[in-house]
């Protein structure tokens, strides 16, 4: 009988001839107490059957050759809450949506009933996957049922992605095995898998490695010539050496090659780690830091970038107006005490005249292009638009607000800080991140020092190459788009950036080139961490805080 580790031992007796077995049933099988000796007198007994104690004794026997390791990548699916609830609740959102809207006259409503025939009040959602899959169409204000919707509401009408949420949910109701990919039948799962991808509230899915051992030849030969356990000890105690036990043990060997257990020390947030090396690396390119209110008004994030006040970004579903206060106030009423929220200063409505050049040069801007040679936009400005308070769009009012306060050249600048936009969450977006913006002021400056910067930033941040491609922006022309190669990502688009419209600078005083940039520091760290979904930067998740690596 040949005498082997307790570990080595259960998976040999674990293993057939000719059979391959999964790590984890020989997991489960180890657990069974029958399966596992009793321990000598004066030992700890128990299995000790817990995954690394036997992964141990997995990778000892396959380093002798003795047992055969495969692995294979599967994609383990499970439902999240709004998931269970489309199961339960006869579909998703979006059909439940559908089914009400074809009720009612010519299968048509208006998006601002929406909210009313649902019973909600945020309906984007709907909205957003009845376009997507052409369930509806989009008509004056009206969303209408296509013919692709009528055959929809038919039961073999169910697109894969909820044939795939209906198989997880009785799959899970009915087994409590895990459930990959790869073992659906009947239904066209990478279809289904890409309309539900970066919805996470209706089904998760998590890579998982699957590890399947096998006897080999020499393994077989092993078992048939018979064994039995021994326990292994890390050092001789002075009650084995009295009781003799000490006959009966294995001493360990020590292999300085093995894992040890992980320690996980404090450290910094790995969102927060990326965040301060864009800093250094910007200070190191001579910039200095500036900042401007989170809540600001839309004269700064707005009206000085020369956007018009019809412009579609201003409206309320693309971006967050304060309700209290509305209005804050214009550059130079701070001095004059002008308080547009009090009903006593209700007629406190001044053309220009009592406010400095700045809002005048700017609102002129607007009007018929002031002194910069444009046309401007044609419109009668408004200041009560300008001093509404709006949560910031874009962190470019901070460095609007640093060259209207000092438009000499030269001068760099760059601001990090948190925006706000009324976007749905997914696994690209999110209502409140992060932004880098910077400018610099120069009057021998050029697009290709713009380019050169820009290179050298990203280059910092870990690119490999970097490339610019034409693109358009509302205040900068020439603009650009900024894409980066970042190992096995490839290309991936950056940030935007360009040199600011005479429109923007000349109202500010600055008759100096301005190029300017700004991107999101989210996905910088996306593609430092190798992440597909910018939620996790955000959720607790102590697992990945504790693997992620700081330093590269």
């Amino acid at each position: 009988m040949i005498r082997l580790p307790l570990n080595e031992y259960l998976i040999l007796r674990a293993l057939e001839p000719g059979r391959t077995i999964q790590f984890g049933d020989i997991v489960r099988w180890a657990e069974d107490p029958l399966h596992v000796p009793l321990a000598p007198e004066g030992l700890a007994g128990g299995s000790k059957s817990d995954q690394s104690f036997l992964m141990a004794g997995v990778k000892s026997l396959a380093d002798r050759k003795l047992v055969s390791v495969t692995e294979r990548t599967e994609e383990e699916l499970t439902l999240a809450e709004f998931g269970g609830l489309a199961a339960e609740e006869h579909g998703l959102p979006e059909r439940r949506a559908l089914v009400s809207i074809s009720k009612e006259e010519r299968g048509a409503v208006s998006l601002a009933e929406l909210p009313r025939l649902l019973g909600k009040n945020d309906t984007r959602t709907e909205v957003k996957w009845l376009t997507k899959k052409g369930w509806c169409s989009r008509d004056s204000g009206l969303l209408v049922v296509t013919d692709a919707g009528r055959a929809a509401l038919k039961a073999e009408g169910q697109g894969p992605d909820e044939k795939l949420i209906w198989y997880v949910y009785d799959w899970y109701r009915n087994s409590g095995d895990p459930l990959y990919a790869s073992s659906i039948k009947g239904i066209d799962v990478p279809a289904a898998l890409k309309l539900l991808r970066g919805r996470d509230d209706i089904l998760r899915t998590k890579k998982r490695t699957i590890r399947s051992v096998s006897l080999t030849a020499a393994g077989m030969e092993l078992k048939e010539a018979g064994i039995q356990p021994a326990w292994e000890v890390t050092q001789l105690t002075p009650d084995l050496l009295a009781s003799g036990k000490w006959r009966e043990v294995i001493l360990k060997k020590y292999d300085p090659a093995l894992a040890t257990t992980p320690r996980y020390p404090g450290k910094e947030h790995p969102l927060q780690r990326v965040v301060q090396e864009v800093r250094r690396a910007v200070f190191e390119m001579g910039f200095e830091e500036v900042a401007s209110p989170a809540i600001d008004t839309a004269f700064w994030v707005f009206d000085a970038l020369f956007q018009p006040q019809d412009h579609p970004a201003r409206e309320m579903q693309d971006t967050f107006y304060m309700a209290e206060p509305k209005q804050g106030r214009l550059p130079g009423e701070e001095d004059l005490g002008h308080n547009p929220n009090s009903s006593a200063e209700s007629g406190y409505v001044p053309r220009f005249g009592h406010v400095p050049g700045l809002v005048e040069r700017v609102a002129r801007t607007h009007e018929n292009g002031g002194d910069t040679g444009s046309t401007g936009w044609r419109y009668k400005w408004s200041a009560d638009k300008a001093r509404q308070l709006v949560l910031r769009t874009h962190t470019t009012a901070a460095s609007i607000r640093a060259l209207a306060a000092n438009p000499r050249s030269p001068r760099k600048v760059f601001c990090i800080g948190k925006t706000f936009r009324r976007e749905n969450t997914d696994q690209t977006h999110l209502a409140e991140f992060m932004q880098i913006d910077g400018i610099i002021i120069d009057e021998q400056a050029t697009l290709a020092t713009l380019f050169g910067t820009l290179e050298a930033f990203y280059k910092k941040m870990g690119a490999e190459e970097v490339r610019f491609r034409p693109s358009f922006f509302p205040y900068t022309e020439p603009s650009a788009e900024v894409f980066a190669k970042m190992g096995k990502l490839g290309w991936v688009e950056m940030c935007g950036a360009g040199i600011f419209r005479p429109e923007v600078t000349r109202p500010l005083g600055c008759t100096a080139p301005v190029l300017a940039w700004g991107g999101g520091v989210e996905r910088i760290a996306m593609l430092r961490f190798g992440l597909d979904d910018i939620r996790k930067l955000y959720l607790a998740d102590v697992d990945w805080l504790r693997e992620a690596r700081l330093c590269r």
